[in-house]
C-alpha cells in the first residue's frame, strides 16, 4: 500500500504540494490526472524518494521511502523524462541485473523481441517512442512490486500502447502489482483505471472509485416541456439546459433516479453514456481554464 499524509512541499518559494493525502490499495492501478503544474510530476518524486518532503509523510509497505534503498528496489519507475546509464539497452540491462536483486532476463528478453527493439543498437538513435518502451523494457523486467508511471505512454502508436496496458494489466492480475500513473489524458485511462484522483493546485480535490462511478453517478437527458416538477429528492451534481432539455449528472441510485423523474411523466427521459472525462469536468467546475486542459 502507498499512503501519503498531509504532504507539503515548497519549490522556489511557491507551493508545490499543499497537505496532500492519498493512498493506493495494494493491487490496484491508481490515475491520477490533473492540468499541467498541477504538481503530479512533483508528487511522483516524492514517491519514488527522489525528493524530500518539507511536511507530511510518506509511506509504502508502512516504511517511510526517503533514503530507503531496500524499498526501493521494489518500486518501478518510468518517468517523462528517460534516462539511460549506458548507450544501449543490453549494457543497461547489465546494470539493471546488479541493482535488482529480482531481475528476470527471460522477461528482458521477451520484452525487447516483443517491442522489436535492437539490444545492441545505440539508445540515442532510438525515437521518443522507442526510449519510452525500452524504459519499459527495462523497468518490468525488475519484477517491480510497485509501478509509478508518469505519462507512460506518451509518445508510443496504438499498437505499442496496447502492449504496454497488457502487460501492466498481466501483472496486476497475476503478481498484485500496484499501479500509479500520472496522466493529463483522461480518454486513456479510461477502462484501465480502477481507482482516479485528481490533484489541482498541490491537493487531491477529489477521488473516485470507478465501481461506484459506474453504479451510483448518471447522466439524464430529460424533458418535461412547460410543466414545473420538482427534483429535490435526487442528489443533482451537475445541470445545464438545452431548450427545453435538461441534460442532469445525478449521483444517486438508478431505481430512485428512475422513480423520482419518472413518477413526473417525462416527454423525454435518456440515461446517457457517462465518460470519465465528462465527470471530472462537471466535477470541478467547467468554468475553470486550468481544469478545461483536463481535455486532451
Amino acid at each position: 500500500m502507498i499512503k501519503v499524509k498531509d504532504l507539503y512541499k515548497v519549490i522556489d518559494g511557491e507551493v508545490a504540494l499543499d497537505h496532500l493525502n492519498m493512498q493506493v490499495e495494494e493491487g490496484s492501478i491508481y490515475g491520477l490526472i490533473g492540468p499541467n503544474g498541477a504538481g503530479k510530476t512533483t508528487l511522483i518524486r516524492h514517491l519514488v524518494g527522489v525528493l524530500k518532503q518539507d511536511a507530511g509523510k510518506i509511506f509504502i509497505e508502512s516504511q517511510p521511502v526517503y533514503e530507503n534503498i531496500e524499498l526501493k528496489r521494489k518500486i518501478g519507475y518510468i518517468s517523462d523524462e528517460m534516462y539511460f546509464i549506458e548507450t544501449n539497452l543490453e549494457r543497461n540491462a547489465k546494470v539493471y541485473k546488479d541493482l535488482y536483486p529480482s531481475w528476470n532476463q527471460e522477461r528482458f528478453k521477451e520484452l525487447y523481441k516483443t517491442f522489436k527493439l535492437n539490444p545492441t543498437k545505440k539508445i540515442m538513435t532510438f525515437s521518443k517512442g522507442m526510449r519510452k518502451q525500452a524504459s519499459f523494457c527495462l523497468i518490468m523486467s525488475t519484477m517491480p512490486k510497485y509501478l509509478i508511471l508518469d505519462e507512460p505512454i506518451d509518445g508510443l502508436d496504438p499498437v505499442a500502447r496496447k502492449l504496454v496496458w497488457k502487460y501492466i494489466i498481466d501483472d496486476v492480475a497475476q503478481r498484485n502489482l500496484t499501479v500509479l500513473i500520472s496522466s493529463h489524458n483522461l480518454k486513456e485511462l479510461e477502462g484501465i483505471v480502477d481507482h482516479v484522483g485528481i490533484l489541482y493546485k498541490g491537493k487531491i480535490m477529489k477521488e473516485f472509485d470507478l465501481e461506484y462511478i459506474q453504479t451510483h453517478i448518471h447522466k439524464i437527458q430529460v424533458s418535461f416541456g412547460d410543466k414545473e416538477v420538482h427534483l429535490d429528492d435526487l442528489n443533482i451534481a451537475y445541470q445545464e439546459e438545452r431548450g427545453s432539455v435538461k441534460i442532469l449528472i445525478i449521483e444517486d441510485s438508478l431505481s430512485n433516479i428512475r422513480k423520482v423523474i419518472g413518477d413526473q411523466s417525462p416527454l423525454i427521459f435518456d440515461i446517457l453514456p457517462l465518460s470519465l472525462e465528462e465527470l471530472f469536468i462537471y466535477e470541478v467546475g467547467g468554468e475553470d481554464d486550468d481544469v478545461q486542459k483536463l481535455i486532451f
